[in-house]
């Protein structure tokens, strides 16, 4: 059983004035960089999820693949271009993990594995709801990419508007271990706590 690895970031990074969100340095690497040395141990292989001009990736040296629903649906669209290049490569699982959240366990995959259903997603302590969804972080079964291509040909944007359809489970991790970067403000945070 194989898994491979998609790295999501292909969102407009609105928030942060636009442009590639992972491309920002944090100390000495950047975010793309530091989230390709977590993940990469973690799994078989890693592709990068992006749109627009992906040879302004060539330099990662990853496999990067395109959104193929338009029009920016969002983070399950990056899914399923992870999960299509995945079956291409005679992968049964996929990773998905997102390019803005550097500091992500590095035992992601490990414990994600520990669990039988289809889909499932990291999630971390919440006080008043018991656990809160991480669920650009999941684990994903290859085999289930054409009921998400139905779902988002349907207009389904939601990861949890589809997760919970097939039966998701929630594995909780860490208060602070999804910490992820939408403003200059959570840079400058990340500058003085992440390792």
């Amino acid at each position: 059983m194989t898994e491979c690895a998609v790295i999501l970031a292909g969102g407009q990074a609105n928030r942060m004035g636009g442009g590639d969100k992972g491309r920002l340095m944090l100390g000495d690497r950047s975010l793309i960089q530091r989230v390709i040395e977590r993940i990469t141990p973690q799994v078989d292989a890693v592709v990068l999820n992006a749109n627009g001009d992906l040879s302004r990736f060539d330099d990662l040296g990853l496999p990067v693949v395109a959104d193929s629903i338009s029009d920016f649906p969002g983070p399950l669209a990056g899914v399923l271009a992870g999960m299509d290049w995945a079956a291409e490569h005679g992968h049964e699982w996929l990773i998905s993990v997102a390019a803005d959240t550097p500091s992500f366990p590095r035992d992601l995959a490990e414990r994600l594995a520990g669990h039988d259903t289809p889909v499932v997603l990291a999630a971390t302590p919440d006080p008043e709801r018991g656990r809160l969804p991480q669920p650009t972080f999941g684990r994903w079964q290859v085999a289930l990419r054409h009921e998400l291509r139905a779902a988002l040909n349907d207009g389904v944007r939601k990861i949890r508007q589809w997760t919970q359809a097939q039966g998701e489970t929630l594995v909780v991790f860490g208060e602070d271990d999804f910490f992820n970067i939408n403003t200059p403000e959570d840079l400058a945070w990340a500058e003085k706590h992440l390792k």
